[in-house]
């Protein structure tokens, strides 16, 4: 093997860490922004660091009622949303790949022209839907539309395939049922693929908020993107404690990411056929 020539690999370097920089700079601005008074926030020159470092900012944020329930709410909504999503992908693409019925593969195509929509479209109808079932303003009405993930399903199905039918013969004989293979069988072998689509789900059921923008109506139900909207007062917008809130609603999405990051990495290998 060719050993790869110095300026080569500086480059290499250099546009890696360019990267990481345009990803790095805006989390710092808004570090430095959440740890200087409020006042700083507006002065016309304003410093890379903070004249006056201080963490006001996050005490009255914490402090105010509704920042925690909002992170509450987000919490909420997006364990919800994974853990029904992660068991509704599962069964729906086990059955497409493992079960013999009429229309089965007309109904996953079906259910793949959903991507072709954009979910944009759909919030009309999903509205009316959830008003006519009296689900505005509540957890189940924030939570329902989210839960069908085609591409969740796409992905699963995709392993599935690959897993040879002798495992599955052998449980069926041994008068396993069809769900006791999905528990008993895939489910084990297909660990890092549910953990990666786990992550993946819940990092955007958190950060969704377009569907909570037209669901909810009332402050208390509001999840942290949604509230961020709402950090303002008769003084205008406190950039240091919208700072402050946004570096908190980020903070659960990142430490889920770090703690996982080597079972999505494995997973996503996985359902791609490569070897990590």
């Amino acid at each position: 093997m060719k050993n790869t020539p110095l300026h080569w690999t500086a480059i290499a370097v250099a546009s890696a860490l360019g990267l990481a920089m345009l990803w790095v700079a805006p989390l710092l601005w808004a570090l430095s922004t959440a740890l200087r008074p409020e006042y700083e926030t507006i002065l016309p020159t304003l410093h890379l660091l903070p004249q006056r470092w201080t963490v006001e900012a996050f005490t009255k944020t914490l402090g105010a009622g509704n920042v925690p329930r909002w992170l509450f709410n987000s919490a909420l909504v997006a364990l919800a949303v994974t853990v029904v999503t992660m068991a509704i992908s599962l069964m729906a693409a086990f059955a497409f790949s493992q079960l013999r019925f009429r229309g089965r593969n007309l109904l996953f195509l079906v259910s793949m022209l959903a991507l072709l929509l954009p979910f944009e479209a759909l919030l009309v109808p999903l509205f009316r839907t959830m008003n006519g079932l009296g689900l505005i303003n509540t957890y189940a009405g924030i939570v329902l539309p989210q839960v069908v993930s085609p591409v969740v399903i796409y992905v699963f199905r995709q392993f599935f395939d690959a897993v040879p039918h002798d495992f599955r013969d052998a449980a069926l004989l041994d008068g396993a049922s069809p769900l006791r293979v999905l528990w008993s069988v895939y489910l084990p072998m297909s660990g890092n693929i549910v953990w990666a689509m786990a992550i993946v789900t819940f990092i955007a059921a958190w950060n969704n908020f377009l569907w909570p923008f037209i669901i909810v109506t009332s402050n208390d139900m509001m999840t942290i993107p949604l509230g961020l909207t709402q950090t303002y007062d008769a003084f205008g917008v406190r950039y240091a404690q919208l700072m402050a809130a946004a570096l908190l609603g980020a903070f659960p999405v990142a430490l889920a990411y770090i703690a996982f990051q080597r079972r999505v990495t494995q997973g996503l290998l996985a359902a791609t056929g490569l070897k990590g």
